[in-house]
């Protein structure tokens, strides 16, 4: 059986076919992704899965979806969000489509009736693959926007919050991730030459411009657009991380800038260190799992910082694979539902 998992994000959109024999073993996995800003682009959504799926459009048996992108400002509510996904996905390769809820999958007209399910319930899915390395154990997605830091105990997840609000006020979500985020919501000032100085609160620059520049990603990495419409290139985040302080390459060294990133840098993994500890005291749970396009970087640090061991998803998965985990989680779950059903 081939299973195409979608994770229909804000920015992003995710793909991962897997293979799985007849007794539900993966047996193999393609993953692709592609940056598809849903709030410019959300009426090209089929063309965009069909793009994504190519050649194994003609082969798959089912198809699981999972969403962020519901909270996009193109739609007025998320219910509206999650319908008009939902209706864009709804068997459009004449298979059988299955939703990612909170309570495991939804069917299309199940998920029209109970859309609050479905809403941003992207990390079920990865706490489903995380469960597979640790029974016990808080799981950390750093994704390109955000990062779920999700508590598993015996094999389930046991988030407290269920959705994005309630999860950003349980220390579960933190809105924070490896390349779209504002660094105006980091810091409010950066050491400069022995002195603090102020940041604007413009999108002058983000996260990805502050990893690029400390190596932490390569440009093939920063998917997203760019603040300024420029290019990628170390010097180009380099002048984007300087207009932050109203500064330009001019009046700013490049040791300066590194030291400005790598400042940013660590306030924004101490922050989900906070947010990590804030779970791990409350579950009483001392072991993480890392995994997303920031599984190192951002997953792996904060882990450091609190003080708690840490092993990373690429002991089950690839790297690659790791990136989009949300998507093949959703496909295996999609496989079990089938299954299920077939009993």
């Amino acid at each position: 059986m081939k299973i195409a998992g979608f994770d229909i994000g804000g920015a992003n959109t995710d793909l991962a076919v897997v293979d799985f024999d007849t007794e539900g073993n993966i047996i193999g996995i393609r993953t692709d992704f592609k940056y598809f800003p849903m709030w410019l682009k959300k009426d090209e959504l089929e063309n965009a899965l069909l793009d994504l799926l190519g050649e194994d459009a003609e082969t798959i048996d089912a198809a699981g979806v999972c969403m962020t992108a519901e909270l996009v400002d193109a739609y007025k509510t998320k219910k509206e969000g999650v319908k008009d996904i939902a209706g864009k996905s709804k068997e459009f390769l004449g298979v059988p489509v299955g939703f990612i809820g909170l309570r495991g999958l939804l069917d299309h007209d199940e998920t029209i009736d109970r859309p609050d399910e479905v809403a941003a319930a992207n990390w079920i899915a990865t706490a489903e693959i995380a469960s597979k390395i640790e029974d016990n154990c808080i799981m950390i997605d750093a994704g390109s926007t955000t990062t779920d830091i999700i508590p598993i105990i015996n094999g389930s997840e046991c988030a407290k919050g269920r959705s994005d609000l309630e999860r950003l006020k349980t220390g579960e979500l933190v809105y924070s991730g490896t390349l779209r985020t504002n660094i105006a919501t980091l810091v409010d000032k950066v050491p400069l030459k022995g002195q603090w100085a102020r940041i604007s609160s413009e999108l002058f620059a983000t996260t990805a411009d502050v990893h690029l520049i400390l190596g932490n990603i390569k440009e093939e990495d920063y998917t997203c657009s760019t603040s300024d419409g420029a290019g990628k290139s170390k010097i180009e985040c380099m002048r984007r991380i300087s207009r932050v302080i109203c500064g330009d390459l001019d009046m700013l060294s490049k040791l300066e800038i590194e030291e400005i990133a790598e400042y940013i840098y660590q306030k924004q993994v101490q922050k989900i260190a906070e947010a990590l500890l804030d779970v791990s005291k409350r579950e009483g749970i001392d072991k993480v799992v890392t995994t997303g396009l920031g599984m190192d970087i951002i997953g792996k640090k904060s882990a450091e910082i609190a003080e708690i061991e840490s092993v990373g998803m690429d002991k089950l998965l690839t790297k690659e694979e790791c990136v989009v985990a949300p998507a093949i989680g959703t496909a295996i779950m999609m496989e079990q539902f089938l299954n299920d059903r077939s009993e």
